[in-house]
């Protein structure tokens, strides 16, 4: 079996491996990241990174260079399936004004990537098997090879191999309903700079602009988990799905190509009591996967990433560094997951009476409380 060795490892190479990477790089620390995938391809739909993630890549010196690669949201809206609106938020209007990004998860990706020096990233390596040899951790891959570290992070995202091996126990939750993403181009009728979502008795409908005359959007319909019939619907299923809402829905789903439309299960993670033990750390989903109800995942991700190499920079031991970062994220995380749980649960109302009675309610909450609410979620300490 082939062997190397590097002092920090970072299992996965998605937004939360490579965002930390780069911190760690600014620090003078050259961390190896072992990604799953063959290569890197340009895929995935898109994702909004919130004033709190670009607060953490200004930080970083990158939140120009993201800006740019993206469109920025200046409002989110609420509508009804008919179009009408329930609530409008002005998001330019909201803290300090920092700026809320809409971008497609490749470009960002490719942002992170180009930070980076290409021999710190190895790809195939998906974790297998981890185990503790004298004082270092040794991490098996399904290709054969094995890596050696002093420092071990997994941001591998939800099915991690370490949070299992190190916490067992920890519990996956099915939401109760699922999604497709894809990426349209761009019709008649939608703003540049709004995102909205569309909530109705068959399910939520989030439109998001994200630059180069393409729009992310979303459809998330309650149903069994591992439904083989929802997997298999084409563009004219989901199309029928959402036939009663207005008519930007269908007009996006139709100017869509289907091989870009992606299906998953909703899923989150139980919020678990520890991120770190010695000298080991998890990160984003690997730590706190949140359904994506509030568009907090990567943001909440981005947010440790940045801390982590912050709190290594500052700390005397990279142990201590890990413990501190946990005692930092556990309390905000595990309130995002929550709060997302629950507000997916009001979003996916079924019930033609129960969706008046929150409509009314929140056509007649102060945008006080609204502004308040969301200024929290943005408000990125290190």
């Amino acid at each position: 079996m082939q062997s190397q060795h590097t002092p920090f490892l970072i299992i996965g190479g998605g937004i939360a491996g490579l965002t930390l990477a780069i911190g760690l790089r600014k620090n003078g620390i050259d961390a190896l990241i072992a990604e799953a995938a063959p290569e890197f391809k340009p895929v995935g739909a898109g994702l909004v990174l919130a004033a709190n993630a670009m607060k953490a890549y200004r930080v970083l010196g990158m939140n120009e260079t993201i800006a740019d690669a993206g469109n920025a949201i200046n409002h989110f809206d609420i509508l009804d399936h008919t179009g009408k609106l329930i609530t409008s938020t002005a998001m330019d209007a909201v803290g300090d004004g920092t700026p809320n990004v809409a971008i497609h998860r490749a470009a960002l990706h490719q942002v992170l990537v180009n930070e980076l020096n290409p021999e710190n990233i190895v790809n195939d390596f998906l974790s297998k098997e981890i185990s503790i040899v004298g004082d270092k951790y040794e991490v098996t891959f399904e290709n054969g090879r094995s890596i050696t570290c002093d420092y071990l992070i997994s941001a591998e995202g939800i099915h991690s191999v370490v949070r299992d091996w190190v916490f067992p126990g920890s519990q996956l939750r099915y939401s109760g309903y699922t999604c497709w993403r894809g990426i349209s181009d761009i019709v008649k009728g939608v703003p540049f700079d709004k995102a909205t979502e569309t909530w109705g008795p068959s399910g939520r409908f989030g439109i998001v602009p994200v630059g180069d005359g393409k729009v992310y959007w979303f459809a998330v319909k309650n149903g069994p988990e591992n439904s083989e019939k929802l997997r298999s619907y084409n563009k004219a299923d989901l199309i029928q799905a959402f036939t009663d809402y207005h008519a930007l829905v269908s007009q996006l789903i139709q100017h869509t190509h289907p091989e870009t439309i992606i299906f998953n299960d909703i899923i989150d993670l139980k919020p678990i009591p520890r991120y770190a033990k010695g000298n080991m750390v998890l990160i984003g989903d690997a730590a706190h996967a949140t359904t994506p109800n509030m568009g907090q995942g990567a943001c909440q991700a981005i947010e440790d990433a940045v801390i982590l190499a912050e709190c290594i920079k500052s700390q005397s031991t990279v142990a201590k560094a890990f413990e501190t970062f946990e005692h930092k994220r556990l309390r905000r995380t595990h309130q995002i997951v929550n709060r997302s749980w629950t507000l997916g649960k009001i979003g996916q109302l079924k019930n033609r009476g129960l969706i008046k009675v929150r409509n009314l309610l929140l056509r007649s909450m102060p945008s006080s409380v609204n502004k308040k609410n969301i200024e929290k979620v943005y408000d990125f300490k290190l």
